[in-house]
């Protein structure tokens, strides 16, 4: 398993496996303006490497741009299908490139890779693997999604019960990534860790605020990212926030990690960014309404 961690790695890491790929690339679109990435696919169809991609139907403002994408990338040889409207929104990123997971938080954006921080994953894991082209498929072809891989964290099927457990799971030390935290159960689940004592730190924000749960801002990179880590040891990262409408109503996708060298790594991320983090200063910022105890 490899981490990606943005901005520092770019686009180097994906331009590789397309690259090295022989086989396939099947690839989840949400948004797409890198015309090296776009190169890169179209060269691989050229040595008869069978390229799949899945386009979102919709994203806000980018419609037109998505539509354009989509023909040019047929035009080049790949096999195009764009996602239903049955959600309102599909905004997992994901590749799978001969049998090897990568799984993002970001776009393939030059704001989302150069300019914000975020995460990403690769990894040959086959059950992952597995579970991820039968999500892949299912989403191509329009069919029901059935999960039956708890690691692999897909919303609206299983966001909200493994995230929250991951949560509740917390013993010592939770971190947090988030833009907005928001979900109501999700803010109760906080409020009790932090009442047993766990560690809980967020760079990012709380729709309420939670005694004992400090929040902090970065300074310098736009936050594009959704990930958690707790007690040292396991960790999360994927697409979505932790507010209701991505756990319960759009196509998220994220998976759960349980690797020593990935935790450590991320935790050093964290630590670098939440010792330049500016906690939220009085009188500048609105503070948020106080999570009731009896909520």
């Amino acid at each position: 398993m490899k981490l990606i961690i943005q901005p520092e790695d770019g686009l180097k890491p994906l331009l590789t496996s397309i690259a090295r790929a022989r086989k396939s690339i099947d690839i989840v679109i949400f948004r797409f303006d890198r015309p090296e990435l776009e190169k890169a696919l179209e060269a691989a169809v050229g040595r008869r490497v069978v390229v799949r991609a899945l386009i979102a139907h919709t994203n806000r403002g980018g419609e037109e741009n998505l539509r354009k994408l989509e023909l040019r990338l047929l035009e080049a040889g790949v096999n195009v299908a764009r996602t239903a409207d049955d959600l309102p929104r599909y905004h997992g990123k994901m590749m799978i490139v001969d049998g090897v997971l990568h799984l993002f938080g970001f776009n393939y954006t030059k704001l989302d890779i150069e300019k914000s921080r975020s995460f990403g994953l690769i990894t040959r894991d086959q059950r992952l693997v597995k579970e991820a082209s039968a999500l892949f498929e299912a989403d191509r072809t329009r069919q029901p999604y059935s999960p039956s891989h708890n690691r692999l964290v897909v919303s609206p099927e299983t966001s909200r019960e493994l995230l929250t457990a991951f949560i509740r799971g917390a013993k010592k030390q939770l971190w947090i990534y988030d833009e907005k935290v928001s979900d109501n159960l999700v803010q109760r689940v906080l409020q009790d860790r932090a009442r047993r004592g766990v560690d809980i730190r967020i760079i990012g924000k709380l729709e309420k605020s939670i005694p004992g749960v400090e929040t902090r801002k970065l300074p310098d990179l736009r936050l594009h990212v959704r990930a958690m880590l707790r007690d040292a040891s396991s960790a999360f990262i994927g697409s979505q926030s932790l507010r209701r409408l991505e756990l319960d109503g759009r196509r998220e996708v994220g998976v759960i990690v349980n690797d020593a060298r990935i935790t450590r790594k991320l935790q050093a991320v964290f630590e670098a960014d939440w010792d330049r983090a500016k906690p939220k200063a009085n009188g500048k910022d609105k503070e948020p309404a106080t999570l009731a105890a009896s909520a």
